[in-house]
């Protein structure tokens, strides 16, 4: 595929967009020398600067997030046979929605999703963390993933969601499947596995809603079951999608922010020591942690009509890669940008959770969850260090970026 006239051009050796194992230096050179480029690969434009990111995040009018969820690769005709069958097409919760909709949804979700809920969970959260690394912590070395992050997020996202924990593990298997087939880059095999997964997927989180209806729950699909029956517009498909989103997104992106932030501390032992010896820098450590090391490294937007950013002209109904993990990093509005600081001043102004009216409503359990870690971590293991010598490898796909491993001693 060729870029259209006047668009710089960059073919899969120049740039693989499903290798995220350390792309940070070649968005520098993007930033420096190619700000808007067209991917071969994907047949995306690609955007890295941070005025221009914030300005299509920013623009929901002309920038639509219609294809957010959209699978990179075309679904090969079996798969996606199937996954019509059950009705599995164009589910979205929020984050593919555009207003009227999504202001709608958005308001009632908001309601329920509230800070109340969320503080809530705290004592829990915490009482988890406790006892995920005071079953580690005599062992002088721990695989943080697997025996923290991993499941950590998803049992706090479950008792928000009212998933029994006996269901996490095949909950959190169908959500791998899902970051797979969307963003993934797999076989016509594969992509049938993944499909399947899915569509169980699907089908528990229909069952979820109609259970409720049945037996109202203390819990989140309960509260929007209330709202509606209270008279807010919003329909039992809608609840379902809601929590199919929220099965996958709030654990998945927390999985992989603890995994980076722990990875990215520890890797700077100063920054480690200090938030040890000082817990009340954890919050702005966090914050540096997502504009340095985000869990999401990059997210999608089509235009729908002719518009011009950072002097390139996109035709309409064009795709876009807003490359956040490029913005964050841009020395025009993060002095230093390529250097970890976890006292920097302006770190909060990261793009990791978007920006404008899809700027992600999950992010406070988001940080609640890393920051009770991080407080239980330096409390009960203060000495860790990365183990010498391992090699970190991250699952293809071109947005959710973090190690599948992280071996840790003490």
């Amino acid at each position: 595929m060729q870029a259209p006239s006047g668009c710089p051009f960059m073919n899969k050796e120049e740039f693989n967009p499903f290798d995220l194992s350390n792309p940070f230096p070649q968005y520098k050179e993007f930033r420096e020398e190619k700000p808007v480029f067209f991917s071969g690969e994907l047949g995306y434009y690609v955007v890295s600067r941070y005025e221009d990111v914030k300005a299509v995040f920013s623009n929901w009018k002309t920038y639509t997030s219609q294809n957010a969820q959209s699978p990179f690769k075309p679904i090969s005709p079996v798969a996606k046979a199937l996954m019509e069958e059950q009705g599995l097409v164009g589910l979205s919760g929020l984050s593919g929605r555009i207003p009227p909709d999504h202001t709608r949804i958005r308001r009632i979700v908001s309601m329920a999703f509230s800070l109340k809920r969320i503080k809530k969970l705290e004592p829990k959260i915490r009482d988890l963390a406790i006892e995920m690394i005071t079953k580690f912590k005599d062992d002088g070395e721990a695989e943080i993933v697997k025996q923290l992050a991993y499941d950590l997020p998803a049992l706090v996202i479950f008792m928000l969601l009212g998933v029994p924990e006996n269901d996490v593990q095949k909950v959190k298997s169908w959500a791998e499947s899902r970051l797979l087939m969307t963003w993934g880059n797999l076989s016509d095999e594969d992509q049938l596995i993944h499909a399947q997964n899915m569509i169980n997927y699907w089908n528990y989180c229909q069952e979820m809603v109609a259970l409720r209806k049945v037996n109202p729950t203390d819990d989140l699909p309960g509260d929007l079951i209330r709202l509606q029956e209270e008279g807010h517009e919003i329909t039992d498909h809608e609840i379902a999608t809601i929590c199919y989103s929220q099965l996958f997104a709030g654990h998945e992106t927390t999985t992989t922010l603890i995994t980076n932030g722990t990875r990215e501390l520890l890797a700077h032992p100063e920054s480690w020591k200090a938030i040890c010896e000082h817990p009340e820098l954890i919050p702005n450590a966090i914050e540096e942690v997502l504009r340095y090391s985000p869990s999401i490294v990059s997210w999608r937007r089509r235009a729908l009509e002719d518009s011009v950013i950072g002097g390139v002209e996109i035709p309409a109904n064009s795709n876009l890669l807003l490359l956040m993990g490029s913005a964050n990093r841009d020395e025009s509005n993060f002095d230093d940008g390529e250097q970890f600081d976890i006292q920097r001043e302006n770190s909060k102004d990261h793009l990791s959770f978007g920006y404008g009216i899809h700027f992600c409503l999950g992010s406070p359990l988001a940080k609640l969850e890393f920051k009770t870690v991080l407080e239980e971590l330096t409390r009960l293991v203060p000495t860790m260090k990365l183990k010498e010598n391992q090699e970190f490898k991250f699952a293809e796909n071109t947005s959710f970026r973090a190690p599948t491993a992280l071996e840790v001693k003490w």
